[in-house]
């Protein structure tokens, strides 16, 4: 019998953008002559697609304004990727996926990546073979939407009883809350263990033996349903 599916975030859950990205924000701001975010700001809106976490960043600006905030934003992106950059993964991230495609887990991805930064992900030689689906923003309503979700779902073969979402934002949890799947976070990231909490997380993972142990836990009620 299969494992479950354990749906993934990229930004903060497996990859550690947090430096990208808040650098990405100022440097857009820049160039738009506003104000540089704090990072408290910043990591605040990191899980949503960037056209409204941009908005929710900068709220007064008009739609025109906002495209060029996305613009600048996606530049400075480009102009680190064209410099040789690559974020990192977490310690711990491979081990954790490994043994979970090896004990027969589906694994999926539901990220606010557009679909250039997950193609960028998968390029990742370790990355080759651990996915069966991927799902981002511009396939169709972000995250809270449960549409990710839901398409990684059907493309897994799995039921809402037998997946949970793993993320490290308030963002995350909600989704996985609207699309009725077990919601996990994990502390390394963006948002808090306490707003992830108060978003509804069943657990927050403070390390990956910690998350592994919350995955084979909700693996045996799962199974055992």
């Amino acid at each position: 019998m299969s494992r479950p599916l354990a749906v993934f975030d990229i930004d903060g859950t497996l990859v550690d953008s947090r430096a990208s990205i808040f650098r990405a924000s100022c440097e857009a701001a820049q160039t738009l002559g506003l104000p540089e975010p704090s990072y408290d700001r910043v990591r605040q809106i990191v899980g949503l697609t960037l056209d409204k976490a941009l908005h929710v960043l900068e709220p007064s600006l008009t739609d025109a304004e906002l495209a060029d905030f996305v613009a600048a934003f996606q530049a400075s992106f480009r102009a680190m990727y064209d410099a040789g950059h690559q974020e990192e993964l977490y310690p711990g991230v491979m081990d954790t996926l490994r043994r979970l495609k090896r004990d027969g887990w589906r694994l999926s991805l539901a990220t606010g990546q557009n679909r250039r930064g997950v193609a960028r992900n998968l390029a990742r030689p370790e990355w080759s073979d651990l996915f069966l689906s991927s799902h981002c923003a511009a396939d169709g309503p972000g995250k809270p939407d449960p549409a990710m979700l839901l398409a990684a779902m059907t493309a897994c073969g799995a039921d809402a009883a037998s997946t949970t979402m793993i993320g490290d934002t308030s963002h995350d949890i909600t989704m996985a809350l609207n699309a009725g799947v077990h919601p996990l976070g994990v502390g390394w990231g963006f948002h808090t263990c306490e707003e992830q909490v108060a978003a509804g997380a069943h657990h927050v993972a403070v390390d990956f033996p910690d998350l592994e142990a919350a995955l084979e836990r909700f693996a045996s009620t799962a199974l055992a349903a």
